[in-house]
């Protein structure tokens, strides 16, 4: 997950979070009750490793910026895919040829991670995801991306976003030096911060007209734009669970730095018509998704694998199970889990001496809050656990250790205080950890993407039933392949499905 940073627009996602409500939970109540843990994720050679770094040599020289190691490590390390490469490649040129500022130079880089994320540096550097690449139906689509992020760094949006934090920072600092009035403070400071999130707004509704405009320009369909934020609030309705009723209830965030999708794409709509009726430009949809066939779909398999409720991890030789009700994300740092209810859930390792106990390590200052006579030590199997009870700042965490050899693995359950049974939760996900089989070793495959033409006779449900290792099959062909729920592929049209073989 990639820290916000002073470089502000151009270093936070410009796309649409999937599932942000529940991980922002997540990340910011489990994080913030755990004091300086020093996780070593879910990689398995970072295990016995931990201070091995994820850089990679990187698919495209970089221009030299302090930001960019870091952003490939956040994102688990780099994607070396030369079809893919080539396919942004070709639409970077075009792009740039149209933008403008044709004389600024632009290096991309495709990270290794199944996000749906695109972002810019302001020196230049361009980043996608091949999660984005995976969900883009055609050349258009990413081009819509790219020229949106390109947008930003040729309007300069950085430097003034950072002109326009730092003026808010001092008069925060005025105001919570001069005002006595508490609550006429709270309103002052509430005030500057809805106005620095408006201008971020205007900025990413100014980046879509711009990039809308260069991609016309550069012979692109500039309606691609609106297709894929389509595309993309779909598949956070997928990856969150929630139906068209759900997601059509949610209230705006008028503090998000985005505006609501339904907005941008009404905007993306409007621009588009500007410059022409719905036909004009091209998609490249075959040659797209040609060199899409074969890439890896969710998962990096060296980060383990989410299989519905399970977390399996091939390297680390382990697999558990959550709750019914869980929805799981795996990322480079660990695994996140939410439910409805906004439980949230976190599990990681961390490598231990074998001389310290988990009743000590419980102990060692890693848990705000803890409750020292909550501590219980058992076993699962083989292996040795302690479980504890923590509260800080009106929620509750359930914390269960479980020591394998020389690691320690780590379940964290947290709930605002009389919301949940967490123990439950944590009781029954701990007593589902086991060995994996070298038999189930041997058939964990990670999933790719398979492109293939439809024949005559073909169903949504007979295309979408070849696919493997993914829920609700039928709901994610549709929304990979740009189809509405009463939409049908026409016959020799190229679709993409999921697969493990």
């Amino acid at each position: 997950m990639l820290r916000k940073s002073v470089v502000a627009c151009q270093t936070r996602p410009c796309a649409v979070r999937v599932g942000s409500a529940a991980r922002s939970v997540v990340a910011l109540v489990l994080m913030a009750t755990l004091a300086g843990c020093g996780s070593v994720g879910m990689r398995d050679e970072m295990i016995s490793q931990p201070g091995r770094p994820l850089v990679d040599k990187s698919l495209t020289a970089p221009k030299s910026d302090p930001e960019h190691e870091r952003i490939v490590a956040s994102y688990g390390g780099l994607y070396d895919d030369p079809a893919a490469a080539q396919a942004v490649a070709r639409a970077v040129g075009r792009l740039v040829a149209a933008s403008d500022d044709p004389a600024q130079s632009y290096r991309i880089t495709i990270l290794n991670s199944q996000a749906i994320n695109a972002f810019a540096l302001p020196s230049g550097n361009l980043y996608v995801t091949r999660g984005l690449l995976a969900l883009a139906d055609d050349t258009s689509e990413v081009a819509a991306v790219i020229a949106h992020e390109m947008a930003h760094v040729t309007t300069r949006h950085a430097a003034a976003r950072a002109r326009r934090a730092e003026a808010a920072s001092e008069v925060n600092r005025v105001v919570a030096n001069v005002m006595q009035d508490q609550d006429a403070q709270r309103l002052a400071l509430a005030s500057t911060q809805l106005s620095l999130a408006r201008f971020s707004q205007v900025q990413e509704l100014e980046a879509d007209a711009i990039g809308i405009r260069t991609l016309a320009k550069a012979g692109f369909d500039p309606f691609a734009s609106s297709r894929f934020l389509s595309s993309m609030a779909r598949f956070a309705d997928y990856r969150t669970m929630r139906g068209s009723a759900a997601a059509a209830s949610r209230n705006p965030d008028f503090l998000s730095s985005h505006p609501s999708t339904p907005e941008r794409i009404a905007f993306a709509v409007r621009a588009a018509r500007e410059i022409g009726a719905p036909g004009i430009g091209e998609q490249e949809k075959d040659q797209y998704l040609l060199g899409l066939d074969g890439m890896v779909f969710g998962d990096d398999p060296t980060e383990g694998f989410v299989r519905g409720r399970a977390f399996l991890h091939k390297g680390l030789g382990i697999q558990f199970t959550v709750p019914q009700g869980y929805v799981l994300e795996n990322t480079t740092k660990a695994v996140l889990g939410t439910d409805q209810t906004g439980t949230a859930m976190r599990f990681d390792g961390v490598a231990l001496p074998p001389e310290t106990s988990l009743v000590d390590y419980l102990g060692t200052g890693w848990v705000n809050g803890l409750e020292t006579a909550s501590i219980k030590e058992s076993h699962v199997g083989e292996f040795p656990t302690a479980v504890a009870t923590a509260r800080a700042d009106g929620w509750i965490f359930q914390i269960g250790l479980l020591r394998k050899g020389q690691t320690v693995f780590r379940f964290i359950f947290a709930a605002q205080e009389g919301q949940a049974n967490l123990e439950t939760a944590l009781a029954e996900s701990m007593a589902n950890f086991r060995k994996l089989t070298p038999e189930e070793s041997a058939r964990l495959r990670p999933l790719h993407l398979r492109v293939i033409r439809v024949k005559a006779g073909d169903t949504i449900e007979h295309l979408a039933e070849q696919m493997t290792g993914v829920d609700r099959k039928i709901e994610l062909f549709r929304i990979l392949n740009g189809l509405g729920s009463n939409d049908a592929p026409e016959v020799g049209r190229l679709v993409k499905i999921v697969s493990d073989s």
